[in-house]
């Protein structure tokens, strides 16, 4: 044994550029004095027991090796934008940002293939320079390309899945240190698997995407009525290629934001930018830290914010009017329901955050995804709407994030994999039918659970 830990510390130090250092992307930090490692949020702390960087899918194969032999787990971390610990880990953390980047652009097929370590705003920028874009994103754009289609990452729209589904074929590492190739076509369980893993079935190292010709949309964002948006959530739904909605406690005002298709030509987006950067870094944070020190503010300050929603029209390629920057931290749950039901929840998590006056102040963020056949998708074989509640960090947030996982489990609601949830392993049994398969075959290609974490291994029953 003492001769493992001293082959795997020599190899990752010295061939494999083992150190401790800030990730690229700044999501996910390490302090050098510590060695203690966070998540965005802070929320989720760790100690590994060495970081690799490898730099070509052999130093992968190398790692998964030697870990292998010294009898040592492996979790791979991307930006750190998870609330949960799916990626803690006190052993052996591989960064995949060495491996970084466009690999060949398929102008036949419309694909792309991906460097698995490439953050999803250099992809953006990185397609629109070969005419390309990916059909849908989330509000964010910090995390990689790995851990976004691992975790299930989303946009909205109810003609689009998650990043997932824009996943064609997948190249990854397995527990033994082979290279396997699965899509649709090909080792289809596996694809079907992979596409949403968690990091159990192996280490992905790069993806082929389908891409299309890139477009403008407009963007706009209002304030509207509670009342008149929950009786004709059909027809906001239907009539926009991409809508979402964000819920003020306390208040009757709600943010409705649509991206649509446009001829017209990109705006400048800086008046744009500096204004939203005023509001996330200088406004918000300072409503937020009165509430944080005063509780019995955030009634008064959430009807505020509602006041303040902005009228905003602008018009742009995807990458830059997709997403939104994140500033200021909070903790965060989302689940997703059957999206026919997202009215008669919505109007129930309102309810009862008056009811208990629940000291919150961040938007309820509502949006909608396609149904899909990936079996550890949250939008499993239904149309789902999604559901997001966050809380301030430093704000107490388990009462409030109880009674929302109460309401939505009244609709089968089933938990984001990267977000807070307090699912046990029956009841994720009978939200996911798939599950059961999938941990057979996550034993069937990693029988000595080297991609294993407690956290994992505890709400999978591993």
């Amino acid at each position: 044994m003492l001769d493992s830990q001293i082959h795997l510390n020599l190899l990752l130090k010295e061939k494999l550029h083992c150190n401790f250092q800030r990730i690229g992307g700044g999501r996910m930090k390490a302090d050098n004095k510590s060695k203690i490692w966070k998540n965005w949020a802070g929320n989720v702390q760790f100690s590994p027991l060495a970081v690799v960087y490898p730099s070509n899918i052999d130093e992968v194969v190398e790692a998964v090796q030697s870990a292998v032999h010294a009898k040592k787990r492996i979790r791979v971390i991307g930006s750190g934008h998870s609330f949960t610990a799916v990626t803690a880990t006190d052993e052996l953390l591989v960064s995949l940002d060495r491996l970084s980047g466009v690999e060949a652009v398929d102008h036949g097929t419309g694909t792309v293939e991906v460097w698995a370590g490439t953050k999803l705003d250099e992809l953006g920028k990185s397609l629109y320079k070969q005419g390309y874009a990916q059909e849908n994103l989330g509000d964010s754009n910090v995390q990689s390309v790995g851990g976004a289609i691992s975790t299930g990452t989303h946009g909205t729209g109810a003609h689009f899945g998650s990043i997932s589904t824009q996943v064609v074929e997948i190249t990854a590492v397995t527990a033994v240190g082979e290279i396997i190739k699965c899509s649709n076509k090909k080792k289809q369980d596996i694809f079907k698997a992979m596409q949403v893993s968690l990091g159990l079935l192996g280490i992905i190292v790069k993806v082929k995407i389908k891409v299309i010709p890139k477009i403008n949309y407009i963007y706009e964002s209002n304030k509207q009525s509670l009342t008149e948006v929950m009786e004709n959530l059909d027809v906001f739904v239907n009539t926009n290629r991409h809508f979402a909605f964000s819920i003020f406690p306390y208040s009757n005002d709600i943010q409705v934001k649509t991206m649509n298709i446009t001829d017209d030509l990109a705006s400048s987006l800086y008046v744009h930018r500096w204004k939203t950067a005023i509001r996330e870094r200088v406004i918000l944070y300072l409503l937020s830290e009165c509430c944080r020190m005063f509780p019995f503010l955030t009634k008064w300050i959430s009807r505020l914010s509602a006041k303040m929603i902005p009228s905003t029209r602008i018009t742009g390629p995807a990458h830059r009017i997709f997403t939104t920057p994140r500033k200021v931290k909070f903790t965060e749950m989302e689940y997703t329901i059957p999206a026919q039901c997202m009215q008669d929840a919505i109007l129930e998590i309102n309810k009862a955050i008056r009811k208990h006056k629940f000291a919150v102040h961040f938007p309820i963020e509502c949006r909608y995804v396609k149904k899909d056949d990936i079996w550890l998708s949250p939008a499993y074989q239904r149309n789902s709407g999604y559901i997001a509640v966050r809380m301030y960090k430093g704000m107490k947030s388990e009462e409030y994030f109880k009674e929302v996982e109460l309401i939505v489990k009244k609709y089968e609601g089933r938990p984001h994999w990267g977000k807070m949830h307090n699912m046990t392993f029956e009841d994720l049994k009978l939200l996911y039918p798939k599950l059961e398969e999938f941990l057979a075959l996550r034993k069937q290609l990693d029988p000595n659970g080297i991609f294993v974490n407690p956290y994992l291994a505890g709400i999978l029953n591993i």
